[in-house]
């Protein structure tokens, strides 16, 4: 009876495990908008040297990335790469995104967005390969 019960214990928790696994990985291939009040400005060191309150929001899809500042100049481009691993979506786990992306369609700049969700807290980081040194990072007050 021990047997018994341990093969369907281990086949339910498998289950139960594939089936999280699946409903993180569906949530990689839908479009995600995120959006925030205010806007912190990082040193080399990932100190913030200023915060700007100003809206923001940030949209990704399968194969664009948009963000729209408060100053509504739009910033866009094409995605590159995209990697995708959250354990509970929109609260814990991980995105990064490399894309190339510019304003209006000028100065093209290589860029590394990192969403990370910790704690149920989600964070954006954006890095751009021609800015070395600065980052700027929002925290979402909606991620959906």
């Amino acid at each position: 009876m021990k047997t018994k019960f341990y093969l369907v214990s281990t086949i339910l928790a498998g289950f139960l495990s594939v089936a999280g696994h699946r409903v993180a990985l569906a949530q990689c291939d839908k479009t995600v908008t995120l959006t925030a009040s205010s806007t912190n400005y990082l040193d080399d060191k990932g100190t913030i040297t200023r915060t700007v309150d100003e809206g923001a929001v940030i949209t990704v899809t399968k194969t664009d990335l948009t963000i729209v500042p408060g100053n509504d100049h739009e910033l866009g481009g094409k995605i590159t790469s995209y990697t995708c691993d959250w354990k509970v979506p929109y609260k814990e786990g991980r995105s990064v995104i490399k894309a190339t992306v510019s304003k209006d369609g000028t100065n093209e700049m290589h860029a590394t967005v990192t969403i990370e969700g910790k704690d149920g807290k989600v964070t954006l980081t954006f890095e751009v390969e021609e800015r070395v040194g600065r980052k700027i990072q929002v925290v979402a007050d909606k991620f959906e």
